[in-house]
């Protein structure tokens, strides 16, 4: 291609971006969804969205650590650099094969992200990114270079700088710029700086190798040592202010032998494995933990059942309540915070909204109650896919220093459903059966996002990372370590990519070493997620245990339910009897209070003894029967009513019997006849009070009839599950992507369309203005000849645009005519333009 054919090489990333076909427009805009809230009007207004502070800091955050050295080299390059220079700068003197395979890839991403723009002979970095990543004395660069000598001189006097060139070996110059150049030129020519460091004492090179892999800055006194002073005189080190000296740009390049990263890391580093397993071992295990997590979630839901813990005034448990919540659940104070905020974020549990507001369970625990175990399985753990509220955050402090608290504010962290994807598609990406050692798995996430890793001191990216780990193993998605079928299928992961190190992948490093290449699971939309839950939930199916429905009752007055029960049984085994132990099989105990519990449920003795003969394997033993007849012969010989309350019993012996007991006297009661005493507590504490001292009273109503005190289920409202914080805007669809780029593109023809001399306001972006007159007659004028006009408008928001149209028909204070903005036939009223201006002849 002759130089007159060759394209001209773009002036502006405005410019560079019109270049771009919808394809590559397209994968900028999904990789940086920023830059269409809102939609821009052109090109132009995307090129400066897209060079806006926070827009870069964003897109920089999403680098990986050799992309993002990669820019960093370009920030310590010149503005424009080659190629070449940018390969000299990632790959060395010695050109690593490895850094010079992954450039170009690294760059491709620069360049799509709109970071980079210009061809191979002219690589700008937008500035802003060149301002965030150039080194400065507030903001060292983790290249940990200074400034170049250019930059270290600026405010140096003309003979000191004369000096310099002259201890140096070089010829003297009639001016500062030239003198600077002339040094410059020494310092990047690598035989002529081998040679003056040739010459160097062995003490002074000691002071340059301190200083050449950063922080280049040193102190030195006024009257610098001997080894400092021959530095200084040649200027390989220079003065930045008074007692610092720096070592310039080119000195330590030239001592790097031309890198700009002490380790250079094209290669993503591999996630080891930490232990094998067969995946039926793996299966298996995952199936049992999910099952525990079904269990867990129940317990703490029916400990909740009548109206749960109080709401703090800030929101969230008390630690108290938190506490009383691990010993129900026999966990862990931050594992019983998981289990509530799992809770919480499926939408199981939530604030009642009364006055004396509590936590309870909601209307969907019901419906969640009445699905199949698996699938009960797959709403926790696709709710706990894309949940924002950290549990592990619990316990910890705030920015304010007040400490975070179990379904409190200040939970939300909006990295977490991305760290906890990016964790379970690296286990997906091992051979079956594979458990990750942990932190490789922490050592290749600070690779994939450097910036996010270490943008705080606690290293929030790396805790989320350990706390996916660990929830995941709760929830049963994996096994061992490592990932199950079924958590293979909830990512919607094909098993074929899983079973070797060596399968396919996706993604950045396509070229790179098998075992090295980072593996993609893409993040699936809200309809795929559903139908990966679904096939989650079939693998998972035939893992789970049977319920039961029996037990083995035995003579200790002990249950022993060797597996899960159905839901009749256990609900009422629930009631008739306390819950000793869980485990594979869970150990109930009967009680007096327990048995008392049943019959105040409206149970009588021959129901329970009959319920227990149908659902036991083994013969019912003397003991409990005992037990039950003895509780139900006592069980409401004593009456309790509302006065303030009373006791009443045909045997007034009995009442003697609880006047003379001291632990009465907190009840107030008082003998009202033989068979009667009041009592100054309400019926309730009086009915708890006569139980503390081992009496079973039963609640009368005021007609005299037996009070029945089944379970009462505390329910909410209807609530909905709390929505996750996004981080940031959401990648848009094909739909939106594609109105998005006709927008742009149409806005963009009708700002850079040619207008005819004369016709076009000078000020740039401003609107054309034409009187109503000439206005009406230039539209019908091109009615007759097709022709296309640039018009100013203002719709009735009072909003102003430009447009390019092609007039149709102009009647009754209208023109309807084909919009090429917006890429379709529109009519406007004719008051609402604001002028009209005609094209170039060679617009196109």
């Amino acid at each position: 291609m002759s130089t007159e054919d060759r394209p001209a090489a773009p002036r502006s990333l405005a410019e560079a971006l019109r270049g771009r076909d919808d394809v590559s427009l397209g994968a900028l805009l999904r990789s940086r969804p920023d830059l269409i809230t809102p939609v821009p009007t052109d090109l132009t207004q995307l090129a400066t969205r897209a060079g806006t502070r926070a827009s870069v800091v964003r897109a920089l955050e999403r680098l990986d650590r050799f992309t993002l050295q990669t820019a960093q080299a370009l920030a310590v390059a010149a503005d424009p650099a080659t190629y070449d220079e940018l390969l000299g700068l990632m790959a060395g003197d010695d050109a690593d094969p490895a850094v010079a395979q992954a450039l170009p890839h690294a760059l491709g991403i620069l360049r799509e992200q709109a970071l980079v723009w210009g061809g191979d002979d002219r690589l700008r970095l937008v500035r802003t990114a060149r301002e965030l990543l150039a080194p400065s004395p507030q903001h060292p660069s983790p290249t940990g270079l200074g400034p170049t000598v250019q930059e270290a001189t600026a405010g140096m006097s003309p003979g000191r700088i004369q000096e310099i060139v002259t201890a140096a070996g070089l010829p003297s110059t009639h001016d500062s710029v030239s003198a600077v150049t002339s040094l410059t030129e020494l310092f990047t020519d690598r035989r002529r700086m081998a040679a003056l460091l040739a010459g160097a004492p062995a003490d002074s090179l000691d002071v340059l190798e301190r200083l050449v892999w950063g922080p280049p800055y040193g102190q030195v006194t006024a009257d610098p040592a001997p080894r400092l002073r021959w530095l200084l005189d040649r200027g390989l080190l220079l003065p930045t202010a008074p007692g610092t000296v720096v070592l310039p740009r080119e000195v330590a390049l030239h001592l790097r032998r031309g890198l700009a990263h002490r380790t250079p890391e094209p290669v993503p580093p591999a996630v080891e494995a930490a232990a094998v397993h067969r995946p039926q071992v793996v299966d298996s295990t995952a199936a049992g933990q999910a099952y525990t997590a079904l269990a867990t979630v129940e317990e703490l839901l029916k400990d909740w059942d009548e109206g749960g813990p109080a709401v703090l005034r800030a929101g969230g448990l008390s630690v108290r309540d938190l506490k009383r919540t691990a010993v129900a659940l026999d966990v862990p104070e931050p594992v019983a915070a998981f289990w509530v905020e799992l809770a919480y974020a499926a939408g199981l549990i939530a604030p009642d909204g009364e006055a004396d507001e509590r936590y309870a369970a909601t209307p969907a625990y019901d419906e969640w109650l009445e699905l199949p175990a698996a699938e009960r399985w797959s709403r926790l753990v696709t709710a706990w896919l894309p949940a924002t509220r950290t549990a592990g955050l619990v316990g910890g402090r705030d920015a304010k220093d007040r400490t975070l608290s179990a379904l409190g504010p200040g939970l939300d962290r909006s990295a977490a459903p991305e760290v906890r994807h990016r964790v379970l598609a690296l286990l997906a990406g091992l051979p079956e059966g594979t458990a990750p050692a942990a932190e490789s798995v922490l050592t290749r996430l600070r690779w994939e996002r450097p910036l996010r890793g270490t943008q705080h001191e606690d290293d929030l990216r790396g805790r989320l990372a350990e706390w996916a780990l660990s929830e995941a193993e709760l929830l049963g998605v994996t096994g061992r370590g490592a990932l199950s079928a079924h958590g293979r299928a909830l990512l919607g992961a094909p098993a074929a990519a899983a079973k070797s190190p060596e399968a396919e992948p996706s993604g950045p490093g396509d070229k790179l070493p098998v075992h090295h290449r980072p593996t993609q699971v893409p993040a699936l939309s809200a309809t795929e997620q559903a139908v990966a839950s679904a096939a989650a939930a079939r693998l998972l199916t035939p893992l789970l245990p049977e319920p039961l429905d029996h037990v083995l009752l035995q003579a200790d007055l002990t249950a022993v339910a060797p597996g899960p029960l159905q839901r009749p049984l256990a609900d009422m085994l629930g009631v008739l009897a306390d819950v000793e132990s869980r485990g594979g099989a869970t150990v109930y105990r009967f009680t007096p209070g327990s048995v008392r519990r049943a019959l105040d449920a409206g149970q009588s003795a021959s129901d329970l003894h009959a319920f227990l003969a149908a659902h036991s394997r083994t013969p019912v033993p003397q003991p409990l029967t005992y037990l039950i007849d003895d509780v139900a012969r006592r069980h409401g010989h004593l009456r309790v009513g509302a006065a303030s309350s009373y006791v009443r019993c045909d045997d007034d012996a009995v009442l003697g019997e609880i006047l003379a007991d001291k632990r009465a006297a907190t009840l107030g009661l008082r003998r009202l006849a033989p068979t009667v005493l009041a009592a100054r507590t309400d019926p309730a504490g009086l009915l708890e009070g006569l139980r503390a001292m081992g009496f079973a009273p039963a609640a009368e109503s005021a007609e005299g009839d037996v009070l029945i005190t089944r379970a009462h289920a505390h329910r909410t409202p209807p609530r909905t599950a709390p929505e996750p914080v996004p981080d940031g805007p959401p990648v848009p669809d094909d739909t939106l992507l594609a109105a998005a780029l006709r927008a742009i593109r149409a806005g963009d023809l009708a700002s850079t369309t040619p207008r005819k001399p004369g016709t076009a306001p000078e000020a740039n972006g401003e609107l054309p203005r034409t009187g109503s007159a000439e206005t009406l007659a230039t539209m019908q004028a091109a009615v007759l000849t097709g022709e296309a006009l640039w018009i100013g408008y203002v719709n009735a928001e009072g909003a102003a645009s430009q447009r390019v149209i092609a007039p149709i028909r102009v009647e009754g204070g209208f023109v309807t005519a084909y919009d090429h903005t917006a890429d379709e036939v529109r009519t406007y009223p004719l008051h609402r333009i604001t002028g009209v201006a005609e094209l170039a002849d060679d617009a196109g």
